[in-house]
């Protein structure tokens, strides 16, 4: 391969709004093939740059796991394979579009709402909680007295590892690269300096 048909890291990852840190996670999660090397650097040609599209578009459009995503751009998996892995994907996208709807609809019905205080002075409130919370878990109509039965009960461990991990596995909003958590200070939203800049470039064409 010759340099004339073939690209650095870096113009490979602008192709597609990426920083070279991403591309360089993606290979080592096996999403994007190791490339060609000149010099001890990585050099793409066509087809790698191909691949590295069909990483975004699974990674940042579809928001597949990169291990799913592996299974789609890695060329090495049958079609049934690939397609088991979109599938499954696809079927997490409907879940979270479902639940979008419902949250959708219930912040429409509280709209509706005539109160000026909802906690305070809605009618319906408990009824509500009972419907959509973990609080309908638990007997009685007395808030007090469910609350400290909850206390005494603790969450299922399933649903503290849940807590766990929404807390403490954010991916990067731009490339789903994770982010790693800073020993001291505040977490950080971004994985690189690159997908932050590229965030605020959005929002200042969006307005």
């Amino acid at each position: 391969m010759t340099r004339r048909h073939a690209v650095s890291i870096g113009e490979a990852a602008a192709l597609y709004g990426l920083a070279p840190s991403t591309v360089r996670w993606w290979e080592s999660q096996g999403v994007l093939n190791p490339p060609a090397r000149e010099g001890g650097k990585r050099v793409y040609d066509g087809t790698d740059l191909r691949r590295i599209g069909l990483a975004y578009l699974c990674c940042v459009v579809g928001r597949m796991p990169l291990e799913q995503a592996a299974v789609v751009t890695s060329g090495k998996a049958t079609r049934a394979a690939w397609q088991d892995a979109i599938d499954a994907q696809l079927a997490q996208v409907e879940h979270q579009i479902q639940q979008l709807e419902a949250a959708r609809a219930y912040l429409r019905h509280c709209l509706r709402c005539t109160d000026d205080d909802i906690a305070g002075n809605c009618p319906l409130l408990d009824d509500e909680l009972a419907a959509h919370t973990p609080r309908g878990r638990l007997p009685g109509t007395d808030l007090v007295a469910a609350a400290r039965a909850a206390r005494a009960v603790g969450l299922p461990r399933d649903e503290k590892a849940a807590a766990r991990r929404a807390r403490d596995e954010k991916p990067c909003p731009g490339c789903h690269a994770p982010v790693p958590r800073p020993a001291r200070g505040r977490p950080r939203v971004y994985c690189s300096p690159a997908c932050r800049q590229r965030a605020y470039r959005a929002r200042r064409g969006a307005r």
